[in-house]
């Protein structure tokens, strides 16, 4: 026969080499080999899964910034009055329904009752107002600069302020911002889309620490 029934000599060629060592020789092999596994589970990172988003919001170190829902259009007309809703970009249907829907995904989570701050302008009010997850309150330093109408420095200090003012009330709501793209942009480095949150953290003045996108399952 030109095989044998096992057809993998390199088997027999590392059993044989195996059986050749000492025993010494054999041992200080096998107890390298369970040092070697020690290192690596010991060294290996063990990551922890955050808390889940309702239990984050209730300490005083995040805050959930909103965007306002889909509103059709862009910017707003020339000559509009923040005081007057007929003369803003307001939200479409399609808005309308986005922001029942992210109302509806929030209390599922646990958040039924938060303390909800807005930027005055009607596409935001409305958004916050259809999460029906607490009452609305207006919130200049939530309003938008978009084309030059603020200062975006002085007021991203303004919202910090704000936002320390109210984490440190120790109230176990959840604090939540509807606001613009170009705020949380300043605010977070992150461009959003209608209706998309993030999940900021922030340190005891207030300030940006880090964020995550919130995806809606």
């Amino acid at each position: 026969m030109l095989f044998s029934r096992d057809a993998n000599p390199a088997k027999h060629v590392s059993t044989s080499l195996w059986r050749g060592l000492s025993s010494l020789t054999r041992f200080a092999l096998f107890s390298c080999s369970i040092f070697i596994l020690f290192l690596t589970c010991v060294s290996s990172p063990v990551f922890a899964a955050p808390d889940p988003l309702h239990k984050q919001l209730q300490g005083s170190q995040h805050v959930l910034m909103m965007r306002h829902a889909d509103a059709p259009g862009y910017s707003d007309p020339a000559g509009f009055d923040v005081k007057d809703c007929s003369t803003q970009r307001n939200l479409g249907d399609a808005g309308k329904k986005q922001a029942r829907e992210i109302g509806e995904w929030l209390r599922a989570l646990g958040i039924k009752e938060a303390r909800v701050l807005s930027s005055p302008w009607c596409r935001c009010m409305d958004t916050a107002a259809l999460l029906h997850i607490g009452p609305v309150h207006s919130e200049n330093s939530l309003s938008s600069f978009f084309e030059n109408r603020g200062d975006s420095r002085n007021q991203t200090v303004e919202l910090q302020k704000k936002i320390q003012k109210e984490l440190i009330t120790k109230s176990n709501k959840p604090l939540i911002m509807v606001t613009h793209q170009v705020n949380i942009q300043a605010f977070t480095g992150e461009g959003v889309g209608s209706g998309q949150m993030v999940l900021v953290q922030v340190n005891s003045k207030g300030q940006y620490v880090s964020h995550r996108l919130i995806k809606i399952d």
